[in-house]
């Protein structure tokens, strides 16, 4: 196995076991979203923090999918194929990431 696949399995194996995290936490997890902790207690109140953990697991899932279907392509068919899902996954990853906080959990308002 190549450096890029073992990084694929890897994260990707990472992203799955944090994705099953949020789901057992569910509304508790919410307090491990980026940014979301910082909130004063009082503001965390008007947010649906089951939904914000689900969401948050299901992006840790399809992160950790994409990497170890890359893993897979990349053992059986060609290495680039790791290349390309670490490409796809800093895609995926970077269309998640927000400064403003109203844009981060905005649609997760009661």
């Amino acid at each position: 196995m190549n450096f890029t696949t073992v990084t694929c399995l890897s994260l990707g194996s990472i992203f799955c076991i944090f994705g099953l995290l949020f789901y057992v936490l569910k509304g508790k997890g919410a307090m491990l979203i980026g940014g979301f902790n910082t909130l004063p207690k009082e503001e965390r109140e008007y947010y649906d923090k089951e939904r914000m953990s689900r969401d948050q697991g299901n992006s840790f899932m399809l992160w950790g999918g994409v990497l170890g279907a890359g893993a897979l392509a990349s053992h059986f068919i060609s290495s680039y194929a790791a290349a390309v899902a670490l490409i796809l996954w800093l895609i995926l990853f970077f269309r998640e990431v927000h400064w403003d906080t109203e844009k981060a959990f905005g649609k997760y308002r009661k």
